[in-house]
């Protein structure tokens, strides 16, 4: 896969309209103090008792970081010290979820969010800091180093004691980077999976000579970040053109500082190919889920218009012309992602299908163009559509109307899955739990999608629990179990 770009928020907003969906390339970085948030918070943060709203990115962080502050300050010995420790780190990531969704307006399920953080804060709160953006959903932290301060960032890696795939140590020039790097080589590849350069020019063959000093650790990946502000555009789009062509394929990423849905656009399909000659890329268009909904094209402006939109927009080769899906139909699409294959010439847009009556993507009024769905999708649209008007005798209908017989079929469900003892037999009551967690899904108007995001959500988390079963859940589950063996329900 070619070194695709993308945003690196600095000073300029992550949540006004023009700058909302440029993560949707799939990945972006945030300077939280420095990028102003445009969507502010109307309403006392979680946890708090003030009457008065908080509106200030900084004041907001300084919250969380007073939570991770307060969890590294309580002793790890004594069981009430543990429940603190909880109780402190549970808020701070409640504070962080809500500073990053609400404040700087990513969706951190779907994208690969990094957060710069200062070293001061991640040394203070031995690490809490770190892990609780992490456990919030960031997928990395990133430690600026000057070329004074390397011995702190270093510092900062070891206290945070996290897998280096998670850490990213970012040089913010690249006069004195080389000196540095090959003096503590060993010790910052040990560290971090990934070296992040500021260049002070778009100069290809200086960012080739960076990007291989770097991965000559082949287990380390390189960011080469590139400012957007000075004026070049056609510059730009050469140097980046360039470099993507002259290094190997997977060895990192081209940041560009505070860039506009153009310039991040035209970069993207700058690292990407097609032996088209209409110059168009094929496009695979999935839900969340990853399933396939139909086959399209794109152009570079087709995805400029997409980044700029939130949408799903498209080239039309039948009108020669961009297609913004749902302007006739109703049916319009919220873009999430954008990802290239591993060749560099096809695209995968993830995105939500909407409709006001029907979500269909096809112009059949289908969802996908190669008919209804199977599986968990063809269950969810008919328990949604049993919703709406289940025919007279329906079990499913009964289900929606008895919250005491659902919950009890879920128990029994789950204790026969537990129990089951062959290879065909876990798969029946597999499809059985499913069938009744889908039924109290749709009942909720939770959507498979829904469940997606909450797993990707949680994939990125550092901290875990235990992992002991509840006592006093076993015990409930129990008595519903008795109950209905002596109602003869089972």
């Amino acid at each position: 896969m070619a070194c695709l770009p993308y945003p690196t928020f600095q000073l300029s907003p992550t949540a006004t309209y023009d700058a909302l969906s440029l993560p949707a390339v799939g990945r972006a970085r945030i300077h939280p103090l420095s990028c102003p948030g445009a969507m502010l918070i109307p309403a006392s943060p979680p946890d708090s008792h003030s009457d008065c709203a908080i509106d200030d990115p900084a004041v907001y962080y300084q919250n969380i970081l007073g939570k991770c502050m307060l969890q590294c300050q309580t002793g790890e010995d004594g069981e009430e010290n543990k429940k603190l420790r909880k109780k402190y780190m549970k808020q701070g990531v409640a504070l962080a979820s809500s500073f990053l969704s609400t404040f700087l307006g990513v969706d951190v399920s779907i994208v690969d969010v990094e957060v710069v953080l200062p070293l001061n804060d991640v040394v203070g709160s031995d690490g809490c800091l770190a892990c609780c953006f992490l456990d919030a959903g960031c997928a990395r932290i990133v430690l600026e180093v000057e070329e004074e301060s390397l011995r702190q960032a270093l510092e900062a890696c070891d206290v945070c004691r996290l897998p280096r795939e998670r850490i990213v140590l970012h040089f913010s020039s690249d006069s004195s980077f080389l000196s540095t790097f090959d003096g503590a080589r060993e010790e910052i590849c040990e560290r971090a999976a990934s070296v992040s350069v500021r260049m002070m020019t778009n100069d290809s063959n200086a960012m080739k000579t960076l990007a291989d000093s770097i991965t000559q650790d082949t287990k380390t990946k390189f960011v080469i970040q590139l400012s957007c502000n000075d004026g070049n555009d056609t510059s730009l789009y050469n140097a980046v053109r360039k470099f993507a062509k002259s290094i190997k394929e997977d060895q990192g990423h081209i940041s560009l500082i505070d860039p506009t849905a153009q310039q991040l656009g035209y970069c993207y399909t700058e690292c990407m190919k097609t032996d088209r000659t209409d110059g168009l890329y094929t496009t695979v268009v999935c839900t969340r889920s990853g399933e396939a909904l139909g086959l399209v094209y794109s152009s570079k402006e087709s995805i400029v218009a997409a980044l700029q939109s939130g949408k799903g927009v498209y080239y039309s080769r039948s009108r020669n012309s961009l297609w913004r899906k749902g302007d006739t139909s109703g049916n319009h699409q919220t873009l999430h992602r954008i990802d290239v294959d591993c060749d560099g010439d096809a695209l995968r847009f993830t995105v939500t299908q909407n409709g006001e009556n029907t979500k269909a993507f096809c112009h059949l009024n289908t969802l996908t163009c190669w008919g209804e769905p199977r599986g968990l999708r063809h269950l969810e649209g008919v328990l949604q559509q049993r919703l709406v008007d289940a025919p007279a005798g329906s079990y499913t209908k009964r289900l929606f109307e008895d919250d005491v017989l659902l919950r009890d079929k879920l128990v029994e469900e789950a204790q026969e899955l537990s129990e089951a003892d062959s290879k065909h037999h876990v798969a029946e009551e597999l499809a059985d739990v499913l069938y009744f967690a889908m039924v109290r899904a749709v009942k909720a108007g939770v959507s498979i999608d829904d469940a997606v995001v909450e797993l990707d959500r949680r994939a990125r988390k550092v901290t875990r629990r235990q992992g002991d079963s509840k006592a006093f859940r076993i015990q409930a589950g129990n008595e519903i179990l008795g109950k209905n063996k002596e109602g003869g329900s089972i």
